[in-house]
């Protein structure tokens, strides 16, 4: 996946973590702390969503709308002048109670544990990056032509990959809800298979955030 090692590492992610940290009033080592920790979970929550048929279903479809098409990527500059626009604010909300469900108060309270930052911060960088995954999921899977659920559980799974291990037991802890393991197996096969490909969202996020 080099398109988000591209979009995280290079001039955009840059961009994108200054605007971020600028918008919720947070420094940018802390900013990109919690984004090194959110993407993953977002992904891993987005893929126990998409394991079930109608999961799958309801991904692909919101994946297909104009809002989710990666165009909120071609122009961060204008996301983030003058404050980013309640409707992404909005639309970031929906996904993370979509993703999350019973869960959210826990990831954030376990997210800021972790980065320092108060729970309302995280919050708020939550509801940011939420919107962003989805576009970057959205343009994966127009230019990959991705229209059912084992293609998507694909480009998932191929996202997670080389997961260190912090965000793994993350992952685990906070989304496997009913303690059978389930997104251990997944997230684990991904991270223990020496999936270590450069592309890999882990490597990618420990070598642009010093993990």
């Amino acid at each position: 996946m080099s398109g988000l090692l591209d979009l995280l590492n290079g001039p955009m992610g840059k961009q994108l973590i200054s605007g971020v940290a600028s918008q919720t009033g947070q420094p940018e080592n802390k900013t990109a702390d919690v984004l090194s920790m959110a993407m993953p979970l977002l992904l891993g929550g987005m893929k126990k969503n998409a394991s079930s048929p109608q999961g799958a279903a309801g991904l692909l479809s919101a994946l297909s709308s104009n809002k989710h098409d990666g165009s909120l990527l071609n122009n961060l500059g204008g996301l983030f002048s003058g404050g980013v626009d309640d409707s992404v604010i909005k639309d970031g909300e929906g996904i993370l109670s979509h993703v999350f469900g019973g869960k959210q108060t826990a990831v954030e309270t376990a997210l800021s544990q972790k980065s320092g930052l108060d729970a309302g911060s995280v919050a708020q960088i939550l509801k940011i990056a939420a919107p962003l995954v989805m576009s970057y999921l959205g343009k994966q899977k127009s230019q990959s032509n991705i229209n059912d659920a084992g293609d998507l559980n694909s480009l998932l799974g191929g996202m997670l990959g080389g997961q260190p291990e912090q965000n793994q037991s993350l992952i685990t802890s906070l989304l496997d809800a009913d303690g059978d393991g389930s997104i251990l197996d997944d997230v684990a096969g991904m991270v223990m298979g020496g999936n270590k490909k450069k592309g890999g969202l882990g490597g990618m996020l420990g070598g642009l955030f010093g993990k």
